[in-house]
């Protein structure tokens, strides 16, 4: 009897052991581990059902861009200034109109004008008669009817007033006038301004009956035929520039439209506000539509 006993007991302890026992489940992934990247193109993966992902660390570096502005070269820009102050008279073309080299702009009104075509078409009258005068006294103190002195006195006469002549017929060249067209069409009540290049009139600053002084700009002409882009390249990228290489660059307000240039030259100063230096290039094909001052971004066509 006390076998059977044992036996039951034995046999409830052996069951109850396996019941305890659970099945072990799959092991989980570690807590607190990231397993998703970014991918080249920004899209997150998850890396335990990808394994073979770009990340950035893999990705090419692109070429740099820079901004700049279009402009003319400056052999292509002309400041019209006044050798002779005055009152405008005529002003003949508007802001942004095409004018062609030695076309008249405007006319200038100043008495000092007309003093100066009268000194000269003076001194000049007096030169003739004084030059055949210094010859009359050679031709007779060469036979010996005129002293010395006299030929020496008529030739000091007639250089000096020369030199007058010169020097009157010499401002009215600066002024843009010939002195010969005084001689044979007499003195001019005004004096015509006339474009020095063929291009655009640009900041006027003159009006009917504004008095402007000696030197005072009238306008700007620019000629935007070979027009340049001029880059802003900080420090750190300057090795990246050298003349001869290709730029490709877009304008503010002409889409995606790209453009190319090439660069000429290269300032050899750094700007000592914010260590940059400017970059010259000139454009390739140009358009109507290019102003000086538009905006562009440009980067280099690697090779």
């Amino acid at each position: 009897m006390k076998r059977k006993i044992l036996y039951c007991l034995c046999t409830s302890l052996f069951l109850l052991a396996g019941c305890s026992e659970k099945p072990s489940s799959p092991s989980a992934p570690d807590e607190g581990k990231d397993t998703t990247v970014i991918t080249a193109n920004g899209s997150a993966t998850d890396t335990t059902t990808t394994p073979d992902v770009v990340t950035s660390a893999t990705n090419v570096a692109k070429s740099p861009t820079f901004n700049g502005i279009i402009m003319v070269p400056p052999q292509h820009t002309a400041t019209l200034s006044l050798t002779m102050g005055g009152k405008i008279h005529s002003l003949l073309v508007m802001p942004g109109q095409a004018v062609r080299q030695g076309q008249t702009i405007a006319s200038l009104e100043n008495p000092e004008f007309i003093d100066l075509q009268e000194q000269f078409l003076d001194a000049h009258a007096q030169l003739e008669y004084l030059e055949k005068e210094y010859h009359r006294q050679q031709a007779l103190g060469n036979q010996d009817a005129s002293s010395r002195k006299k030929v020496e006195q008529s030739k000091a006469e007639y250089r000096v007033m020369k030199s007058k002549c010169d020097a009157a017929s010499s401002r009215l060249t600066l002024l843009g006038i010939q002195p010969a067209s005084i001689l044979s069409n007499g003195i001019r009540p005004y004096l015509n301004i006339k474009a020095p290049i063929s291009g655009y009139v640009v900041r006027l600053n003159a009006n009917l009956g504004k008095y402007l002084e000696t030197g005072q700009p009238v306008c700007d002409i620019i000629n935007k035929s070979q027009p340049l882009i001029q880059l802003t390249v900080y420090e750190k990228d300057i090795h990246l520039m050298a003349t001869g290489e290709e730029v490709a660059f877009r304008v503010n307000g002409l889409g995606k439209q790209t453009f190319h240039a090439t660069i000429t030259s290269i300032e050899q100063a750094l700007n000592e506000n914010d260590y940059s230096i400017k970059v010259y290039a000139r454009i390739k094909s140009t358009l109507p539509l290019f102003r000086p001052g538009m905006y562009v971004r440009a980067r280099i066509i690697e090779s």
